[in-house]
């Protein structure tokens, strides 16, 4: 079977004009003052909007334990 209106490239690449990513906007930690996505915790400090939502100590100590456990397992 055979495509009766074929879309030419003009309209093809017009569908396709909105298909662009954009580059990601990066906000400032008030905290740390590192980078970090936008509306999202900062993942050095564990902070959002100027409050303390993840407690990034216990989850750092919390990992190195995982991790010296596994070890000791091998």
């Amino acid at each position: 079977m055979v495509n009766r209106m074929r879309a030419t490239r003009a309209h093809r690449d017009n569908r396709r004009s909105h298909h662009a990513l954009d580059a990601v906007r990066l906000g400032t930690c008030s905290n740390c003052n590192s980078k970090h996505v936008s509306h999202t915790v900062c993942t050095v400090c564990g902070f959002y909007k100027g409050k303390e939502v993840i407690d990034m100590k216990a989850k750092i100590t919390k990992k190195a334990k995982k991790s010296k456990a596994k070890e000791n397992a091998r």
